[in-house]
């Protein structure tokens, strides 16, 4: 039995409490949050609340703590477990620093314990059923992918768009191509607040032809989630939004022909099917947090783990600053 404790009880943070707490295989023991509003909604009387984190740090029972509390904390917060001997699962993203991110690594790895990180999408099994297109070779050659995330409202105040919401769609873009993007460039504007950018556009490129592009915006009249992702030999549109046909595959593309009996060659546009597969769909969440607590349990990597999180956040750090330099392309250190 795996026993946890948390820290963040917020929106999010309510979602990662309630799976956590009711997986059969662990047992939530504390839970942490500044707002005593948010520790009186916890319904569980025997998850001990505090507002205090160093009671989850030196509690020695504690095996592993969730860190759902905002962003600016993650690094200060999971540096404190890992040095106390505990596992650790934090939300996305890992860090907001890449000098902090490298130092939590080397604290888990010193200390011989999981840091894992919560991107979320790469545990969604319309994401693994087009990541085993990719790897049969189904689709061709990758060719470009782009996505599309935006929606009207949470309108943010401590973090922009690019932070917020992007974070999801490059951990997809890097484990669907299996390549990490070499530059980037990003642009976006303020419109409610001066300070805060609520739309970016986000351009990653791989070093060849490969690229992929990210729209992303709180002030939109639409709720969009799609994933679209075009290969040599077939495309896949992956839409979170569908409650039951989350993906479509389309068999079109272009190719070359040849003239009957001569050496000419041709384009030729080709329209071919569109079916819709099957995805047996499970929470994606209780998928995520299910693999934090089997890792501990056997010893494994996690798909998502520290270094997973490392990878994402340089791109986003080098977004950020390629959207303080009006777009200007960024290398990814």
């Amino acid at each position: 039995m795996i026993t946890l404790a948390q820290a963040g009880l917020g929106r999010w943070g309510q979602n990662h409490f309630r799976v956590f707490s009711g997986m059969k295989d662990c047992r939530m023991k504390m839970c942490c949050d500044r707002d005593k509003a948010a520790l009186d909604r916890v319904g569980n009387d025997k998850v001990i609340k505090t507002s205090d984190y160093s009671d989850i740090v030196k509690d020695s029972e504690i095996d592993a703590v969730v860190i759902s509390t905002p962003s600016e904390t993650h690094a200060e917060l999971a540096l404190k477990a890992l040095s106390s001997g505990k596992h650790v699962f934090v939300e996305k993203p890992l860090a907001l620093k890449v000098k902090d991110a490298e130092e939590m690594l080397k604290a888990a790895e010193k200390n011989k314990k999981i840091l894992m990180v919560g991107h979320l999408l790469l545990y969604h099994p319309a994401v693994e059923k087009i990541r085993s297109y990719v790897e049969k070779g189904e689709l061709g050659d990758l060719l470009y992918l782009y996505s599309t995330r935006v929606n009207l409202g949470q309108v943010r105040a401590e973090e922009n768009a690019l932070w917020s919401l992007t974070a999801h769609d490059i951990s997809v873009a890097i484990y669907l191509t299996g390549k990490m993007p070499v530059e980037v460039s990003t642009t976006g504007k303020c419109y409610i607040r001066d300070y805060v950018q609520d739309v970016v556009f986000v351009s990653m490129g791989f070093g060849d032809k490969l690229m992929a592009h990210i729209h992303a915006s709180w002030l939109d009249p639409h709720k969009i989630r799609q994933f679209t992702v075009v290969g040599t030999k077939k495309m896949v549109v992956f839409d979170d939004v569908e409650a039951t046909e989350k993906i479509r595959v389309y068999d079109k593309g272009v190719d070359w022909s040849k003239n009957c009996g001569s050496y000419d060659a041709f384009l030729t546009v080709r329209q071919g099917d569109i079916y819709v597969p099957r995805v047996d769909m499970v929470e994606p969440l209780k998928v995520e947090c299910k693999h934090f607590v089997d890792c501990i349990k056997e010893g494994k990597k996690p798909l998502t783990d520290g270094e997973n999180g490392l990878k994402v956040l340089k791109v986003l750090a080098a977004a950020q600053e390629s959207l303080e330099q009006d777009g200007r392309p960024v290398k990814i250190g």
